[in-house]
This record gives structure tokens, sequence and C-alpha cells, in this order.
């Protein structure tokens, strides 16, 4: 796809065709409405199955039957797991990173968001991947609210959403590590972020950083059993979804 037949900035996807096509520097620049300003190097979507966190490598261990990896990214685990023999769909919103899949060799590519209704042709899955904050996806507690409603139909039975999230209330401690954050104002965990790379400026977009606790409220609210499989001492984890 050439760069002019996209109408919408996708800075991530350019950073990643920069790298996949040997600017092994490319960094993306991260703007946040809770920290300064930060950069992602590309090389990061690419990691190796030793180059990945503790916590990915076990998420991927628990992978059963098909597999939809949401917000695959540069394909890492995706490919990893074809690797393993898993039959795996890999879905993003960046058309640069469709494309970068497809090149690297993931078999099943399709760019949606995770509401999209043609997400799966109906299929159903055994897993549902969410990596990286892969919750972060979901944007607020209502889209988290309304993805476990409608993962519901993606999932198969007996089917499993392993995801991984943190708690950033450390981000709101003062001195005395007392949590200062306005309780009548927007869940805490609620981020804006936008993204740069070179000239590509992408439209800002909400992301959760879901605390364990209101993650296991809202999904035991929409039917599911929760297992905390794994946590950091960075506040991260890594969580098992199984419909009741």
């Amino acid at each position: 796809m050439s760069h002019s037949a996209s109408t919408t900035p996708d800075p991530v996807g350019q950073a990643l065709l920069a790298y996949q096509q040997g600017h092994l520097s490319a960094t993306i620049a991260v703007h946040s409405s809770v920290a300064d300003e930060e950069e992602l190097p590309a090389a990061y979507f690419f990691r190796s199955l030793w180059e990945m966190p503790e916590m990915e490598r076990t998420a991927l261990e628990e992978c059963r039957g098909r597999v939809l990896d949401l917000g695959a990214g540069a394909g890492c685990h995706a490919l990893e797991l074809q690797q393993r023999g898993f039959v795996v769909k890999a879905v993003d919103i960046s058309a640069g990173a469709v494309q970068v899949m497809q090149e690297r060799g993931v078999k099943e590519v399709s760019r949606h968001d995770i509401y999209d209704a043609a997400l799966t042709q109906g299929e159903k899955f055994d897993t549902l991947l969410m990596l990286m904050n892969g919750i972060g996806l979901t944007g607020t507690l209502e889209g988290l609210e309304r993805f476990l409603a409608h993962a519901k139909h993606l999932l198969a039975p007996g089917g499993q959403i392993l995801a991984t999230s943190s708690d950033i209330s450390y981000l709101y401690e003062d001195e005395d590590g007392a949590l200062v954050f306005d309780l009548n104002g927007p869940y805490y965990g609620e981020v804006e972020y936008t993204m740069h790379y070179a000239q590509e400026v992408g439209a800002p977009f909400r992301w959760i950083f879901a605390d364990p606790a209101i993650l296991q409220d809202y999904a035991e609210a929409a039917g599911y059993e929760v297992e905390f499989i794994e946590e950091d001492d960075q506040q991260q984890y890594l969580v098992r979804l199984t419909l009741r």
C-alpha cells in the first residue's frame, strides 16, 4: 500500500515499515497525559521470544486452540505461535503494521479495530491474546465493558482471553506515598496518547491501564471467571478470563 493511499495518519505503522526496510533506529515519540514524552523504538515490536518479558512468554505457553491476536503490531507473538503449530489470526488497526506482518510471514492478517463486527466473520476462537498492555486497546472503562460483552461472540465454548495490563496508581503518589488523584474525575488508569513518527502525527487515542481489582469487577460482572496468572514488580499482570 503506498503512503498516499492511506488518508489516516499511521505513525506506528510507518515506523514499523521503516524498521522492516532496514531503518533499525526508527523510533516513535509517545506523548501522553500522564508522563513526559517517551521514546518507543520500533525494534521493540520485532522482539524475538528471548527478548520478550517473562510474562509474555508465559502467555504464549498458556495459548490453546485457534488464536486471535488483537493489536498484533509487527506480529512477534503470532509468528512465535505459528512456529509452534498454532493457527493464528493477527489483527491490528494500523495499515502499516498489517503490511509488515504480511511481509514477515504471518499467514492470516487483517486490519480491524477490536469492536469490528467483521473481525471474525462469525468464526470462534479458543484464545484471544491481548499482550503489550493489551487491555489498553479497550480505551476506557466503558470500552472495557463493551469489549467484554463483544468478546463473548468471538470465543468458542470454554474459550479464554489472555491479557496483560498494569496498575499505574504509582504515577499519582506524592512524596509520602499517598495517592493524589481526583476521585470524581475519570478513572485514573485512562490515559490519552498521541504518537509521532517523522512527519506523521497520529490522532489522539484513549488507552486504559486497568488495576487488577477493577478488571476483576468488570470481568466478573460480564460473566467471566478471573485468574491472575503472573504479576511482576512493575505492577504489571497477566490475567486469564474464561467464559463461565
